[in-house]
């Protein structure tokens, strides 16, 4: 058992298997965020490209805190490509703390000697599927015709 040696030292196995499932769900939580906004940087290309070639007077709508408001093409692509830049910002920052956070959870793992159970019986039930699966589709049109 790890001793309490400072505040953020964890008192027993249980506080240190508490505290390494905290950190794994901070580190899902930032996987999910980047894909979101990766997401929406998407959708503001898809945007900008569709606008870009058209028209710089035409009128289109773009919807504002929920409200569908009539602009032209001029007024509303220099928006949508600043929110697309801020976006993208966003999500380099993102990866910046997923990657600080995987380093603090490889090193958490280090200091208390953590390894996972469950990931490694996965890995050795999915190598013998795929040998079984990949046997099964052989054995069909291996045995045509007896």
């Amino acid at each position: 058992m790890a001793k309490a040696e400072g505040g953020k030292e964890p008192i027993n196995e249980q506080a240190v298997a508490n505290m390494y499932a905290s950190m794994r769900s901070e580190l899902n939580q930032i996987y999910s965020k980047i894909t979101e906004l990766e997401m929406e940087v998407s959708e503001h290309t898809l945007v900008i490209n569709a606008i870009q070639p058209l028209d710089q007077s035409r009128r289109c709508y773009r919807m504002i805190g929920g409200v569908l408001v009539e602009r032209t093409i001029k007024e509303v692509l220099p928006a949508v490509q600043r929110n697309k830049d801020g976006l993208e910002e966003v999500v380099a920052r993102l990866n910046e703390a997923l990657e600080k956070k995987k380093k603090e959870i490889t090193e958490f793992e280090a200091k208390y000697k953590i390894r996972i159970r469950k990931a490694d019986a996965e890995v050795k039930d999915e190598s013998g599927r795929k040998e079984g699966s990949a046997q099964g589709v052989l054995v069909g049109p291996a045995g045509g015709s007896e």
